[in-house]
C-alpha cells in the first residue's frame, strides 16, 4: 500500500526520492509528497495527482537537498487531500513558535491509540492540521525531542499501538534520517558514502543491491556513510544489533507494456510463462520442493489450516478441494483478518499455510503470528517474493515465479499460487501413501502441458471482448460455479467489481434456488463456469433455473459438454476438459471478460479506485 522512500547522501537525492516512488506506485496511492533538508529548513511538496505532476512541483520550486524523505499514501485516517498527505511536520506547541517545522515523518500502518495521544498533545499546545494518524507520531516525536533525534524516536515508540513503519529527520540534524519498524515492512539500503530506506527494496532498485530486512521493533540510525540497526531488550533499553546486508537485484516495477495497453492484459497473457518459471526445477515431488525438513514436518501434520485474503484466500479455497480428495488431509480455509479475532480450537499437527503475493499482507502476517502463538508450529508459505516478511516468519515456502505484478488486480500471481498448491497437495499426498509412482507421473504430465493448455485459452480472447461490450452495459452480474470451480467463480466476480465497478457476486450454483434467483432478469448477466465433471447435469439444472426466469447466461464450457448457444445462452467453448486442474484453466476467460469490460467503461484498470496492491495495514 503505501510507500516510503528516504535518503543521506552527499550528493541531491530528490531524484533517487522521486524515482523510487514511481517504482512504487503499482501498490495504488492516492496522494504522494517529499520532503528535504534545504537551506537550513525543512520544505516540501505534496500533491493528491499522480508522482509525475508530484516531480513537476518540485522541479518549479528547485527542491533540492541531500537529506529527505518521500511517500505514497493510501488513504486510511481523512480523505484523500493535500492536508492529509505526507510528510507530515511537526507544529510545535503553540508556546514556541520557533519549533514549527522541526520534524518532518512518513508513516506506512495505523496507530490505533492516535485519538488519545492527539487528545494529550492538544492538551500540550500542539495544532493538528489533518485527520491522520500520522501527524500524531511527528507532534510525539517533537515533543520528546531533547538534541538528539534518535533518542526521541526511541522513546517515542513505546507509546505508540498499532503497525508501523517511520523515516523521520529534524531541521536541527542535517544527514540524519531515522527509521522504525513495528508490523509494516521497512528495508535499508546501504550505499558508498550514502544509505536509504525503503518499504519495499524495489524502491530502490538502480539506487543499490545492498539491502537490510529490518525486523520487527527495529530502530535504524542513517546518517552519512553509516547505518546502526538497534532494537530494544526486554528491560525497554535499546542496544545496537547485527543484522545481515543482503544482495537483492531488485526489479524495477516500470516493466515495458510491449503490445499491451495496460499491465492486467500482459500479466495476463504472460501466465504461461510466469507457470513454465514455477515449475521450473520441479523434476518430481517431493516435500523437500518446499525446505529442508518438510518430510519430518509433513509427516507430523493431520489437518491444513490455510489464511489468506482476497484473490489469495480463492487460491486457498480452490486447494481445499485438492488437499481433501487427492491428499485425504482435512483443510480449513479462512480469512486471515476474521482468524485472529475469533475463538478457535487449536491442533498442534495441523500445517498452517499462509498465502500472499507480496509476502507482506499485514492481515495474513498478524494471523500467521496468532497460529503460532496458539502453539501450531508447523508454518508453510506460498508466496511470490523470496525476500519477503512472510517467508523470514515461516518454517517451510515455495516461492512462485509470476515475477512482479503491476496490475492492482492479481492475475499470474493468482495461477502461479494453485501451482503451488497443487504441488504442496501432491506433496502430502505422497507422505501420507496416496501417491504411487504412475499417479504422480501423470500428474506431473498435466501440470507440465498447462503453459501450453493456457496459450488455447488466451486465444478465445476475440470472443470474450463480443462478451465484454454487452456487460459494459450493466450494473450487476451473478457468476455461477459448482464444486472445484466455485472459488473461480468467485475469483471471477472479484475481478469484474474491482476494474470495472460492476456490482458482481458468486455463488455455488445449487444456492441459486435459496436467495439468489431473485435477483434474476434479464437484465442480470448469469455467468457459469461448466467444466465437464461430475457435477456438469447437476449445473445444467441450475443453468435451466436461470432461463426460465428470463436469464441472460454466459457460459464457459468444456469442448465436450454438450452445452450449445442458443436464445439467452451464451457459449465459448474452452479447448479441453483439463481435470483437477481446470480451476487454473477457467479462471482466465473470467480475468480477460474483466480487463475487457472495464476498457470499455473506460475505468483505471492498472489503478482501480480505493485499492492498493500490497494491503499493509489492517
Amino acid at each position: 500500500m503505501c510507500g516510503i522512500v528516504g535518503a543521506v547522501s552527499a550528493r541531491n537525492i530528490v531524484p533517487i526520492l522521486l524515482e523510487g516512488l514511481k517504482r512504487l506506485e503499482y501498490r495504488g496511492y492516492d496522494s504522494c509528497g517529499v520532503a528535504v533538508h534545504q537551506d537550513g529548513g525543512l520544505k516540501r511538496a505534496r500533491s493528491t495527482s499522480r508522482v509525475a505532476e508530484l516531480e513537476a512541483t518540485v522541479a518549479q520550486e528547485g527542491i533540492h537537498a541531500s537529506t529527505g524523505i518521500a511517500h505514497t499514501r493510501w488513504a486510511t485516517h481523512g480523505a484523500p487531500a493535500v492536508h492529509n498527505a505526507h510528510p507530515h511536520f511537526s507544529s510545535g506547541p503553540a508556546s514556541d513558535p520557533a519549533a514549527a517545522g522541526r520534524i518532518a515523518l512518513v508513516h506506512n500502518g495505523i496507530i490505533e491509540n492516535h485519538d488519545e495521544l492527539r487528545a494529550e498533545l492538544v492538551g500540550r499546545g500542539y495544532r493538528f492540521d489533518s485527520q491522520t494518524d500520522t501527524e500524531v507520531i511527528a507532534h510525539l516525536v517533537h515533543h520528546l525531542y531533547e538534541g538528539d533525534l534518535l533518542d526521541a524516536v526511541q522513546r517515542a515508540l513505546p507509546r505508540l499501538r498499532g503497525a508501523y513503519a517511520i523515516a523521520v529527520f529534524c531541521r536541527d540534524e542535517p544527514h540524519r534520517v531515522i527509521g522504525a519498524r513495528q508490523g509494516s515492512p521497512l528495508v535499508l539500503g546501504v550505499g558508498e558514502g550514502e544509505n536509504f530506506l525503503a518499504s519495499d527494496a524495489m524502491a530502490l532498485a538502480g539506487v543499490t543491491d545492498q539491502i537490510v530486512y529490518l525486523e520487527e521493533g527495529d530502530v535504524v540510525d542513517l546518517q552519512l556513510g553509516r547505518a546502526w540497526v538497534s532494537a530494544a531488550d526486554a528491560g525497554g533499553r535499546y542496544r545496537s544489533v547485527e543484522r545481515p546486508v543482503r544482495t537483492v537485484q531488485a526489479h524495477s516495477g516500470a516493466a515495458d507494456l510491449g503490445p499491451y495497453r495496460h499491465y492486467m492484459q500482459k500479466e495476463i497473457f504472460e501466465q504461461p510463462r510466469a507457470i513454465a518459471d514455477t515449475l521450473d526445477g520441479v523434476g518430481g515431488i517431493s516435500p523437500e520442493l518446499f525446505g529442508d525438513g518438510a518430510w519430518r514436518a509433513f509427516e507430523e501434520v493431520d489437518q491444513v489450516l490455510i489464511l489468506a485474503c482476497g484473490t489469495s484466500f480463492y487460491s486457498g479455497s480452490t486447494a481445499r478441494y485438492w488437499l481433501e480428495s487427492i491428499a485425504g488431509i482435512p483443510t480449513t480455509v479462512e480469512i486471515a483478518s476474521e482468524y485472529r479475532y475469533r475463538d478457535s480450537v487449536p491442533n498442534p499437527r495441523t500445517l498452517v499455510v499462509t498465502i500472499s503475493q507480496s509476502g507482506e499482507t499485514a492481515d495474513t502476517l498478524a494471523a500467521l503470528k496468532h497460529a503460532r502463538g496458539l502453539g501450531m508450529k508447523h508454518t508453510l508459505t506460498i508466496c511470490n517474493v523470496a525476500t519477503s516478511a512472510m517467508v523470514r516468519e515461516c518454517e517451510m515456502a515455495y516461492i512462485t515465479r509470476a515475477g512482479v505484478e503491476i496490475g492492482v488486480a492479481s492475475t499470474k500471481a493468482f495461477t502461479t499460487q494453485l501451482v503451488g498448491l497443487y504441488l504442496l497437495t501432491l506433496a502430502l499426498a505422497q507422505v501420507r501413501g496416496r501417491l504411487d509412482e504412475p499417479s504422480e507421473a501423470e500428474h506431473l504430465k498435466a501440470l507440465r502441458h498447462l503453459p501450453l493448455a493456457l496459450q488455447a485459452v488466451l486465444a478465445l480472447e476475440p470472443s470474450v471482448v463480443a462478451w465484454s461490450e454487452d456487460f459494459a452495459r450493466k450494473e450487476n452480474a451473478l457468476f455461477l460455479g459448482r464444486g472445484l470451480h466455485y472459488p473461480i467463480a468467485l475469483e471471477g466476480a472479484l475481478k469484474l467489481k474491482e476494474i470495472s465497478y460492476i456490482h458482481a457476486e458468486a455463488y455455488p450454483a445449487g444456492e441459486l434456488k435459496h436467495g439468489p434467483l431473485a435477483l434474476v432478469t434479464d437484465e442480470m448477466p448469469v455467468v457459469t463456469v461448466a467444466p465437464n465433471d461430475a457435477l456438469l447435469e447437476k449445473l445444467k439444472s441450475n443453468m435451466q433455473e436461470v432461463r426460465a426466469r428470463g436469464g441472460q447466461l454466459y457460459v464457459f464450457a468444456d469442448a465436450d459438454s454438450h452445452i450449445e448457444s442458443g436464445p439467452g445462452i451464451h457459449v465459448i467453448r474452452m479447448p479441453e476438459h483439463y481435470g483437477a486442474l481446470s480451476p487454473i484453466l477457467h479462471v482466465v476467460p473470467l480475468q480477460l471478460l474483466a480487463y475487457h469490460t472495464a476498457c470499455a467503461r473506460g475505468t483505471d484498470v492498472d489503478k482501480p479506485r480505493n485499492l492498493a496492491k500490497s494491503v499493509t495495514v489492517e
